[in-house]
């Protein structure tokens, strides 16, 4: 499965400080068998990110993972940002993330993370925290493949 990976983050985008939710994916992704097949650290904007989406999966990326973006914060605008151009939203990914995370800290409730498909790609938002978002990828693990494998089936006219 070839995989891209975007870490949202202004200040790791700025250089301020260095990204670990990117690496720590990547870590995981290739433990999972996968290839990871483009790499992208953009700002907390909607337009950046819904770019990176939509450039990872013209270049084939079946699996796209963000890591931040998913808090309550003003500048937390992930969510928004794959809403504003995903042809349907998977709401089990975001609720089985939750109530996992929800076992490991309490704060886990204002996670807004979710799963939806955008053009031929499933996407995952995850957490910014690099544990959190290694484990809300574990989480969902299971379902991803089969996932995959209808985003990137092409519609055929009746």
């Amino acid at each position: 499965m070839l995989v891209g990976i975007i870490t949202v983050s202004d200040r790791a985008s700025e250089g301020v400080y260095e990204d670990l939710g990117g690496p720590a994916l990547r870590k995981a992704s290739e433990g999972y068998g996968w290839t990871v097949q483009a790499e992208a650290i953009v700002p907390d904007d909607q337009t950046r990110i819904q770019d990176a989406i939509r450039s990872f999966s013209a270049q084939g990326c079946g699996l796209i993972l963000t890591t931040g973006g998913t808090g309550i914060a003003e500048r937390d605008v992930t969510p928004e940002a794959i809403r504003g151009i995903m042809r349907v939203e998977i709401p089990g990914f975001g609720e089985v993330m939750r109530m996992k995370s929800l076992e490991l800290t309490p704060n886990a409730i204002l996670s807004r993370s979710l799963a939806a498909v955008v053009d031929r790609s499933l996407v995952i938002a995850l957490p910014g925290k690099p544990q959190g978002a290694v484990d809300c990828l574990s989480f969902v693990l299971g379902a991803i493949p089969h996932s995959v494998k209808l985003a990137q089936k092409v519609p055929t006219n009746c």
